[in-house]
């Protein structure tokens, strides 16, 4: 679903829609490989397709050629499952690469991506950022080093594979809420690439970077840019050409109203440094002091001293004031910069850095950090802290680095910093009170003045939420226990003692009260925004909810006294067909608190089937103006089916799925279709907080490039998102008993598509994502009675390969052996004899999820003779980017559930019998093949199944 996320940065206020990755256009730099397939069929030897280097040859039609999925070659609507078969397998053997889906899949992810929207300090003007659909391979095949938990292009010095904008539009917010005519960014050169896009303080002006010829090492690198808003004419910041952005870490930032601070490449910098031929000597690692160190499987870290020096040149920036006078003035030394932060008043900046010794089993995240306080016009000022490496952070979770961190200044003061330590040794085992301290210094403390404590903490720290120096709101939490607690503190007053607002279960959406609403200042920065009530004298707040009930999310706006607790209503989303959420605050242009009756919002409005538009609205009317008017991304699908469902566990467990049908499907005429379950498991202390429903049924249906949506384009039923909680009550672990509630949970899905009569019970696929594929692959080894094939993508499989932790286990191989051994489906794949699709990306940088999991589970699958393909896609990492790629990865997955779902004839428990289960499964298909006959108004039952298999493709004359 197009998702709305609220980022708040200093002197900016911007809304960013998640989609599809997007990365810059160029010629190839490496020549192109198609992604290799590796498959096992009929439950023989291994078929290796040949591989071919030309990239647009591989790129061929579905409809070009006789395949087994119908989109080509059909005659008078009837296709013969042998004969495409056959073609498929000629198909195979000329060495095709990549691949295109039908045009009914194709056309809904080819559909051009809404902009991005950015809002003024003001609230006055609205940005929309135009972007492009998705990226060529050539993109992703650039070079990149791997360093440090990091991917960077070095032609641009960035982080690799960026996103980008095209184009800028400014539109001002007329008085009655509507938009102006656009004011068009202009003056770069044309198809330059956008990035960081940043209002000014005072809204005057856009700070940007572009990069545009990506073929040439100096013309690649990114320069920054500034607009004038009011007239759209945007000019480079700086007067010398050779004067280039570093954006490995931070960019740069506003320091005043026309002044940034930019990380820029050092200008003495020469070329990288040269890999030796010989190496000086061996790779050494030691760990005499007998040291227990603990970590995750990270990928791309530093092997050497050559990427240690690597590093270094690509990492290191010297920072330069620039003025947009043109004036420009060093500040400080070349470092590796990793943040800039100026104060509210403007006068001081928090500045973090990384600095050798580094690590080779540890990303850059915990590298020895120096964080240092400079004025704002390049002195230095003092030292804040400087902490060492930290490779030993122990893997339970709530666990901390050592030392100051969390360092931060106050959003309501003009230069005090606050900041964390753990009085635990960062070890969440150690039993401690207090866990966690607060302190707060100004930013130039007197000799000898001593931080003050502002709050001690049993739980860990999780944020605080600022307002005067008569209230905040700190918040701390316990992921073992799922505990929440929400304390009210008086940061200016020490004899006002701290007292807890909220104190609940995180994993309890019903009971969640809303977090508050925040207020920009006039320093750029947010704070709790408080609430005049006419003359009310009451302490009022605005907590801004999810609304979460058994009939799904009802978002709402609760008036709340902070002195009584006693809350007002004040709006709520209508629940009967749209779902509606509040974004933002647009009346804080005035500094105090805000009047009730002269509130405004915006709030993001959408249906099943109409997709999110934006709208003001204003009180105490509530009058609402829409702001944007999104056209449907896909109105081939705007009339699609979509019903949350719930039904419950063999253990009582309430579980709920979102039941999608394609338009116009009738069960009663249509019978019974083919079903993708789609999903990912979650982890709950308490059956009770397994049961509550999350989401609403009123969202709209966002189809992403690689959603199991897509299939409803070719008449499948989707189960979206069945709930499969791992439940571990009180000390119990959730993942020791990770295969039988995975079992049951699927089971209890299965049997409601059945009983609702929507899905044939020989055609229910199963898939997923990253966990969702190592689901997938545990279900088709624990309960082949469900599905009749499978699809795993960029998933794990052997545990053993990830000793130190996964997910949420934080036990060890050498704690949990057995649940380790018996989660790894890698351990099962002897019990695997429905067909399975493994697709991995070969550069998966993914934490756990190295390529090499597919890779080694694939071999144990062909071991044993499973009916097995593996795709992996040439430089790809977890999530796919590339069109090429994900154009394949469609027609592999409609090829996988066209062959092995749809044409499936098979008994559902042929390899598997599970008593009651198994019965009501054989009972589900008796009565979906009374249901095919009757549907086809009667005939032969290989004529009906045949006609229902067809009429899973939409009509050419419906897109």
């Amino acid at each position: 679903m197009m998702r709305i996320h609220k980022l708040y940065h200093r002197h900016r206020f911007t809304l960013s829609f998640s989609s599809p990755l997007s990365f810059p256009s160029s010629p190839s730099l490496l020549p192109l490989a198609p992604p290799r397939f590796l498959t096992l069929r009929r439950r023989t030897a291994a078929n290796f397709a040949s591989m071919s280097t030309s990239r647009f040859r591989h790129i061929v039609p579905l409809a070009a050629v006789s395949t087994e999925d119908g989109a080509g070659g059909a005659v008078n609507g009837s296709v013969s499952s042998s004969s495409t078969a056959d073609t498929y397998y000629d198909y195979e053997a000329l060495g095709v690469g990549y691949c295109v889906p039908p045009p009914e899949i194709r056309d809904i992810v080819d559909a051009p991506p809404v902009p991005a929207l950015s809002f003024s300090p003001f609230r006055d003007k609205i940005i929309f950022l135009k972007r492009r659909a998705l990226p060529p391979l050539t993109d992703l095949a650039r070079p990149e080093e791997k360093l440090a938990g990091l991917r960077i292009d070095g032609y641009c010095n960035s982080r690799s594979r960026m996103s980008f904008y095209t184009g800028l539009g400014i539109h001002e917010i007329l008085p009655d809420g509507t938009l102006g005519p656009e004011v068009e960014i202009h003056g770069f050169p044309e198809g330059a690439k956008i990035n960081f896009v940043t209002w000014s303080p005072d809204a005057r002006h856009l700070s940007f970077s572009i990069r545009v010829n990506e073929e040439d090492s100096n013309t690649s690198k990114l320069s920054v840019w500034v607009a004038d808003v009011e007239t759209g004419k945007a000019r480079p910041l700086f007067q010398s050409p050779d004067v280039y952005l570093n954006a490995v870490f931070e960019n740069y930032v506003w320091v005043d109203n026309s002044t940034l601070l930019v990380c820029t490449i050092p200008s003495t910098r020469g070329a990288p440094p040269k890999k030796p031929l010989v190496p000086g000597g061996p790779k050494i690692q030691s760990n005499e002091q007998k040291n227990i160190i603990q970590v995750r499987t990270f990928q791309d870290l530093l092997k050497d001293e050559y990427d240690e020096d690597l590093f270094d040149y690509y990492a290191t920036s010297q920072l330069v004031l620039a003025s947009l006078d043109g004036t420009t003035k060093d500040f400080g030394p070349p470092a590796i910069y990793t943040s800039l932060d100026p104060s509210p008043d403007e006068k001081y900046i928090m500045i973090d850095s990384m600095h050798r010794p580094y690590s080779f089993i540890v990303p850059c995240g915990r590298f020895p950090k120096k964080v240092e306080l400079w004025s704002a016009d390049g002195k230095f000022v003092r030292e804040i802290c400087d902490l060492p490496l930290a490779e030993d952070i122990p893997i339970t979770s709530n666990s901390v680095r050592k030392g100051m961190r969390s360092i931060n200044w106050r959003a309501d003061k003009p230069s005090t910093l606050y900041w964390v330590e753990t009085q635990d040794g960062g070890d969440a085992k150690v039993e401690v009170s207090p866990r966690d301290i607060i302190y707060s210094q100004p930013a130039e403390a007197l000799e000898g003045e001593q931080p003050v404590i502002l709050h001690k903490l049993d739980l860990r720290y999780g944020g605080i939420s600022w307002c005067d120096d008569s209230l905040a709101f700190v918040y701390e939490s316990w992921y073992k226990t799922r505990r929440i607690k929400t304390w009210v503190v008086s940061p200016g007053s020490e004899d006002v003692t701290p007292r807890i607002l909220f104190d609940r279960s995180s994993e309890d959406v019903y009971s969640d009260p809303g977090s508050p609403m925040l207020r920009r200042t006039q320093a750029g920065t947010y704070i709790i925004a408080k609430i005049k009530k006419g003359g009310d004298e009451g302490r009022y707040i605005i907590l801004n909810g999810s609304g979460a009930t058994p009939e799904g999310n009802v978002p709402f706006l609760d008036l709340f006294d902070i002195n009584t607790g006693s809350k007002e209503r004040i709006w709520e989303s209508d629940k009967e067909k749209y779902f509606e959420t509040v974004v933002a605050l647009m009346s804080d242009q005035e500094e105090g608190d805000l009047q009730l009756d002269r509130l405004k919002i915006l709030a993001s409005k959408e249906s099943k089937t109409e997709n999110t538009q934006y709208n003001f609205i204003s009180w105490p009317d509530k009058k609402i103006v829409q702001v944007t008017n999104f056209p449907h991304p896909y109105p081939q699908l705007a009339s699609l089916q979509k019903e949350m469902i719930r039904y419950k566990r063999k253990d009582g467990v309430q579980l709920t799925a979102t039941l999608y049908l394609p338009p116009g499907y009738n069960p009663s005429t249509d019978g019974p279709l083919p079903c993708l379950v789609w999903s990912y498991p979650g982890e709950f202390k308490s059956k009770d907080a397994a049961s509550q429903v999350r989401g609403s049924p009123n969202e709209f249906a966002g189809i992403g490039s690689t959603s199991a949506l897509l299939w409803l384009a070719k008449r499948f039923a989707i189960l979206s998102g069945p709930t499969i909680p791992i439940i571990g009550e009180g000390e119990v672990e959730a993942n020791d008993s990770y295969v039988e509630q995975l079992v049951a949970s699927a089971e209890a899905a299965v049997e409601e598509v059945i009983r609702r009569g929507v899905a044939h019970p020989k055609k229910i696929a199963v898939g997923g994502h990253s966990y969702g594929a190592f689901m997938t692959a545990n279900l088709l080894a624990h309960a082949p009675h469900l599905f009749c094939c499978g699809i795993a993508r960029s998933g794990a499989y052997n545990r053993t390969l990830t000793p130190f932790g996964f997910q949420n286990e934080d036990r060890t191989l050498w704690e949990a052996t057995n649940t380790y051994v018996e989660m790894s489906p890698f351990m099962s794949a002897n019990k695997i004899k429905k067909p399975i699709l493994l697709i991995h990306g070969e550069e998966d940088n993914n934490s756990g999820t190295l390529t090499m999991q597919s890779d080694r589970f694939f071999n144990a699958l062909k071991g044993h003779g499973a009916l097995s393909r593996l795709v992996i896609l040439p430089y790809e990492s977890h999530g796919y980017s590339a069109r090429e790629s994900i154009m394949h990865v469609l027609w592999e997955t409609g090829r996988w559930l066209h062959k092995y779902c749809v044409s499936n004839t098979s008994d559902a428990g042929e390899d598997h019998d599970t008593g009651t289960v198994k019965e009501n499964i054989s009972k589900g298909i008796a009565d979906a093949e009374s249901k095919v006959v009757a549907a086809s108004g009667g005939g032969s039952k290989e004529a009906c199944d045949l006609e229902h298999e067809e009429s899973h493709s939409l009509p050419r004359s419906s897109l």
